[in-house]
């Protein structure tokens, strides 16, 4: 029975076979590698990479599809809002210490997606996900570029990550009305020692009034923390390199 989108689900099929191939081959799946798949949809990069893992996590929250899912006796179907899924105690059920996780992820959730698992970034050996092309574009930015801002700080200071692959809206059914690419994203083995939320309310405050000088909004913000020191702050957020919003984070007190 075909399946009709839902666009609730921001459900956009992945078709086309060479783009299919080109993400595998980005992948590079190996037997026996625990990887978990979010938003196996059709399945039509599922099969590939189950064909070369020998068995597969699938974490799908559209019933009907998670039933089809199920008929597959290779896939451990977690039938979930990925939101609420644990991906520390994934791993550990799963008897490993690192999960590499994939997936072409709904549009509308993308980054909430990527926020929650950087709480599980300890458990995960890479990431590799289709999303739309502005947002990576935003996630892989360089400082004083427009694409830069709190995203490319927040995901940047943890994650080495490239852009893998152009995808086309051709590639999927129904088409998106926007491009979309393939970013790959290593965790640091050795990650600066820091407050997270520390460093994300920084880079908030910073990027609140991107057009005006740091003196105006992060200046202000120190001040009220009591900290002077010999931070720039004669420049815009999108002029900082993220290694000074790490050092600042380091050097303001919870």
């Amino acid at each position: 029975m075909k399946h009709i989108p839902r666009k609730r689900f921001g459900q956009h099929f992945l078709s086309d076979g060479a783009i299919i191939d080109g993400i595998v081959r980005a992948i590079d799946p190996r037997p026996g590698q625990v990887m978990v798949e979010i938003g196996p949809g059709l399945a039509a990069l599922t099969q590939p990479l189950v064909e070369r893992l020998g068995r597969l996590i699938v974490i799908e929250l559209d019933r009907d599809l998670a039933a089809r899912l199920r008929a597959h006796a290779q896939l451990d179907v977690v039938e979930s809002d990925v939101l609420r899924v644990d991906f520390t105690q994934l791993a550990q059920a799963h008897g490993t210490a690192k999960l590499r996780v994939v997936g072409n992820l709904p549009y509308n959730i993308s980054t909430p997606i990527l926020f929650h698992l950087l709480d599980h970034v300890a458990a995960v050996e890479d990431q590799h996900f289709m999303l739309q092309k502005e947002v990576i574009d935003r996630m892989v930015a360089a400082p004083a570029t427009s694409d830069y801002g709190r995203l490319s700080v927040m995901l940047q200071w943890r994650y080495a990550m490239e852009n893998v692959l152009f995808v086309p809206p051709e590639s999927f059914d129904p088409p998106p009305r926007v491009d979309s690419a393939v970013v790959r994203m290593v965790p640091y083995a050795e990650p600066p020692q820091l407050d997270v939320r520390r460093l994300e309310e920084i880079v908030q405050v910073a990027f609140s009034q991107r057009r005006k000088l740091l003196r105006h909004t992060l200046g202000r913000w120190l001040e009220e923390k009591g900290q002077s020191g010999n931070f720039d702050l004669q420049r815009r957020a999108e002029e900082v390199p993220v290694a000074e919003y790490v050092a600042l984070a380091q050097t303001v007190p919870a």
